[in-house]
Parts: structure tokens; C-alpha cells; sequence
């Protein structure tokens, strides 16, 4: 017979085997994410707080740490009276349009493709390159096909009967447009295929217990998949939004923040106020401005997204 003793040592050494095999799993996952939090601590959150110092600041970065003066929130209260930094918050609030529109071309695209019997492969690759391009390369082809006089564009708009059309990068009015235009198109093809791959999660049993009760092809589309597919629209909704407020080689290489400072966005502000300008503080101050503004709005959609978004 087992003693008391006995009975009441072997619940403990398994307890402690047990403890022993956690803590040696949470050690290994500590160890597995190690790289990647020193990376983003190092990368990211260091520079975030050195930028909120610094916007307390008046200082130029050539000259050394010895020239920084604190001025509180001086740099702050600047940003509402200065024409270039609102003009270019004005600009990137006119760039969330893209998202809607990418958005509804994306799932229109998503959905035909899907719903196709041959070259599926095909066209993903086709939507898709354009995502996967230099933006260099791209800018340049824009900037060829959008030419005021020798553009292709231009050449069948006054083929067609349109006399005098846009000089779209060139012209105030178009440029911002013509900017769109362009993210429209080199963005439509990642969010394509983010789209198919929502809708393969979509049960096909779904569409046909509609097709029994007599639901036509759009009332299945309006009831089934875009209700089913509100997780991955929140997703594309929030990646496109904050990646509207970064956009910053598009501007830089097509117009330079041109003409007249038409395409001028905060990114692009903020690169020609620290190393044209020169003025360190001040531009960590928009740093700092347009980190709470991605918050703001990201946080708005996480609250609103309770009652549209299907989990």
C-alpha cells in the first residue's frame, strides 16, 4: 500500500514538471520575439521618443547638440498658422478619397476573377504587378503618359474632340488628381488579391441555399458577400488610410510637392522642412502631429468598426 506520503509527493513533482515545462515555453517564446522587439525598440519606439523631445526644440542638426534651445510648444502652435503644413494636411485628407474608390474597383475585380472559370493566375499577376513595381519606374511611366503635349493621354483626349485638355501634373486644378489616379491604379492590385482571399473563406453552401430561395446574383452579393467580407474591407480600410498619410516617393519623384505646393502632403513637408529647411525641431513637431493624427483616425475606426464590421 502507498503511504500518505507517497500520494501527496507525486501530485507535487508533477506540478513542478508542469511549471517547469511553461516557464520553459514562455522562455522560448520570449526568446523567439526577442529580435524583433529590440528591432522595433531600437527602429521605432527610440525615435518616436526622441522626436517628442526634440519638437520642444528650436534646433538645426548640423550644428550640434550644443544649439538646441527649448521653446515648448511653440512649434506646435506654429503648425496651425502655417499655410504650407495646413495646405498639405488638406492634401493628404483629399487622398483618403483614393481608398473608397481603390476599395470598390478592388472587390468589383476580386469578385469577377473569382467567379471565372480560365486564366485566374493570369490576372492576378496582371492586377498585381503594378503593387509589386518600383515606384520609380512607375512614376516615370506616368509622368510619360500624363505629358501636357506629347502624352499619350492628352493625344486621345484631342483625338476625341476635347481641344484643349488637362496638363494634369503640370496644372494646379489636376495635379492632386492626377496623383490619385495613379495610387488608384498601383494599389488596386494588392487589395484585389487580399479580397480573393476573403472570398475563399466565403461559404459556397451559402450562395447556394440563396440561389434556392430565389436571391438574384446582386442581392447575394449585397447580403452575403460584402456583410462576410467587412473583416477584411476594416483591414484594407486601416492599412490604406495610414498608408495614404505616408505616401512620400510617388510626390517626390512625380511633382517634387508641385506646382504650387498642389501636391504637397505631410511626408513630403516634413522631409523639406528638416534637410531643405534645416530645422530639426519643428519638423519632429509635424512628426509628432501626424503620428496623433493616424492614431485619431485609426482609433475613430476600431470604435465605428463595432457596428458594420461581420466577425
Amino acid at each position: 500500500m502507498k503511504t500518505v506520503h507517497e500520494v501527496e509527493v507525486k501530485p507535487k513533482i508533477a506540478r513542478n514538471k508542469r511549471r517547469l515545462l511553461v516557464a520553459r515555453e514562455t522562455m522560448a517564446g520570449y526568446l523567439f520575439i526577442s529580435p524583433m522587439v529590440l528591432l522595433a525598440t531600437v527602429l521605432t519606439i527610440i525615435p518616436i521618443l526622441l522626436s517628442g523631445v526634440i519638437s520642444f526644440t528650436d534646433w538645426n542638426f548640423i550644428a550640434g547638440l550644443d544649439s538646441i534651445k527649448f521653446i515648448g510648444f511653440d512649434n506646435y502652435a506654429k503648425m496651425f498658422s502655417d499655410d504650407d503644413f495646413l495646405k498639405s494636411l488638406n492634401n493628404n485628407l483629399l487622398l483618403i478619397l483614393v481608398i473608397p474608390v481603390s476599395l470598390f474597383i478592388s472587390l468589383i475585380l476580386a469578385v469577377l476573377i473569382n467567379n471565372s472559370t480560365y486564366f485566374k493566375s493570369f490576372f492576378k499577376v496582371i492586377y498585381f504587378m503594378p503593387f509589386i513595381s518600383s515606384f520609380v519606374a512607375v512614376a516615370v511611366l506616368w509622368r510619360v503618359l500624363f505629358h501636357p503635349s506629347n502624352g499619350p493621354i492628352n493625344n486621345f483626349l484631342m483625338s476625341i474632340g476635347i481641344s484643349n485638355p488637362p496638363a494634369w501634373l503640370a496644372d494646379p486644378s489636376f495635379s492632386l488628381i492626377s496623383v490619385m489616379i495613379i495610387m488608384i491604379w498601383a494599389g488596386v492590385g494588392f487589395e484585389m488579391i487580399i479580397f480573393m482571399a476573403g472570398l475563399q473563406n466565403i461559404s459556397k453552401d451559402l450562395y447556394e441555399a440563396a440561389d434556392i430561395d430565389g436571391a438574384s446574383k446582386v442581392r447575394q452579393f449585397f447580403k452575403i458577400t460584402i456583410p462576410l467580407l467587412s473583416p477584411t474591407t476594416f483591414f484594407l480600410l486601416i492599412t490604406g488610410i495610414v498608408g495614404s498619410f505616408k505616401v512620400f516617393d510617388l510626390i517626390m519623384i512625380l511633382t517634387n510637392g508641385g506646382p504650387a505646393g498642389s501636391t504637397s502632403v505631410i511626408v513630403f513637408y516634413l522631409y523639406k522642412v528638416a534637410f531643405i529647411q534645416l530645422k530639426s525641431g519643428y519638423a519632429s513637431a509635424i512628426g509628432i502631429m501626424l503620428l496623433i493624427i493616424i492614431l485619431a483616425i485609426t482609433v475613430i475606426q476600431w470604435i465605428g468598426q463595432k457596428k458594420w464590421v461581420n466577425y
